[in-house]
């Protein structure tokens, strides 16, 4: 994988991540396996993708055959029509980008034969036969499926994303599950399945899910950019990203597993990765700012003062003009003017060692008696 930029250099616009200091080490690519299990709408633009991105290996996984009715997707043409998906998209994608090594199998990976073998190219299936692949992408569009991916997934501790697309083809969402970090597709189940109704029951006659590639291939466009951005460390990778084409609404969240998960592979891995915290990305930027900000270009000699210096000064500053400005209140007892006197003198407001009653020797009838002539 080549930097040098000419025009002949398929990789010359992909290595200009590296110059522009977006990715450390671009030609980690070539050394990266990934799964896609699925290869529809999703994930026929999926593996397009890291193809062009020049990934090492890919191996897909798909039971079904290219249909015309598949043509208002992306990627797959007619004259592909009856072929099976993956030998399809083998044949267009060895045609885009040579250097990549393929794998593919037209099977279903919910019978126990072949996810046995399913589980094997999960743990054996890296570039080269060196190991386990390095990321699992699940674009399928069924639960017994997503429930096959998960399952294996957990027993092997593989970290995978899944990805999906609405029948009504307006919502979708991509997901990054790391066992026992995050929540397994059983810590959550769909609501369809916890409240035990079999998916299949939803199919109406007549009626075939709806499907836009423009939310297909912005759902694909968010799984490829979250598995760069999780396979070459730059960003801040989504746990969950949802899209609602109808709002353009793009939730995100980060859902942690569930401790009474059905799946047991998932509880034992909770306990392994009891002190496991989110990833949160840190630009370079602001990883080198350990120090006061320096501006290069200071032809007026102007210097910053400790915030804290700054603060307490302001504080003293503001207390001693307050005493300064602050206008003296009158007297609220000023003296008589010359020869007056005030008909009532108010009681001293100083209560310390004075009383405010002056003692008599009267009695309580003869001070009553005084209190009713007043008031006649």
């Amino acid at each position: 994988m080549s930097a040098e930029v000419v025009d002949s250099n398929p990789y010359s616009r992909l290595m200009a991540l590296k110059r522009m200091g977006i990715v450390d080490n671009y030609q980690r690519i070539r050394d990266l396996t990934v799964i896609i299990v699925g290869v529809g709408g999703v994930g026929s633009v999926s593996a397009e993708m890291l193809t062009r991105c020049g990934i090492g290996k890919l191996i897909l996984f798909d039971y079904d055959k290219v249909e015309l009715a598949n043509m208002n997707r992306l990627f797959f043409t007619p004259d592909q029509a009856g072929m099976t998906k993956t030998e399809a998209a083998t044949m267009t994608l060895r045609k885009i980008n040579p250097d990549v090594e393929f794998e593919h199998y037209c099977y279903d990976i919910t019978t126990s034969k072949n996810f046995e073998h399913f589980m094997n190219r999960i743990s054996k299936g890296a570039k080269g036969d060196k190991g386990r692949v390095d990321l699992v992408l699940s674009c399928v569009d069924n639960f017994a499926a997503r429930i096959a991916v998960n399952q294996a997934c957990n027993e092997l501790d593989q970290v995978w994303m899944e990805s999906g697309v609405s029948e009504d083809a307006v919502n979708g969402h991509i997901q990054l599950l790391e066992p026992g970090r995050t929540a397994c597709f059983q810590c959550v189940p769909p609501l369809i399945v916890a409240s035990d109704i079999d998916e299949k029951t939803l199919k109406r006659e007549g009626v075939c899910a709806a499907s836009l590639p423009t939310t297909m291939g912005m759902v694909a466009g968010l799984l490829v950019q979250n598995t760069l951005k999780y396979l070459l460390k730059f960003g801040q990778p989504s746990y969950y990203l949802g899209y609602n084409a109808m709002t353009d609404f793009f939730p995100t969240a980060t859902i942690r597993p569930n401790v009474d998960c059905a799946n047991g592979h998932c509880r034992a891995l909770q306990k392994k990765y009891a002190d496991w915290k989110p990833y949160k990305w840190v630009s370079p930027q602001a990883a080198k700012a350990t120090g006061p900000v320096v501006h290069e270009d200071n032809d007026w000699g102007i210097c910053l003062d400790d915030d804290d210096e700054d603060d307490s000064a302001t504080a003293a500053d503001a207390a001693s003009k307050s005493n300064e400005i602050a206008p003296k209140l009158p007297d609220p007892t000023p003296p008589a003017a010359t020869g007056l006197k005030f008909a009532y003198e108010a009681p001293s407001t100083d209560t310390t060692g004075a009383d405010l009653v002056e003692e008599t020797d009267m009695s309580l009838d003869d001070l009553q008696a005084q209190l009713a002539a007043l008031a006649s």
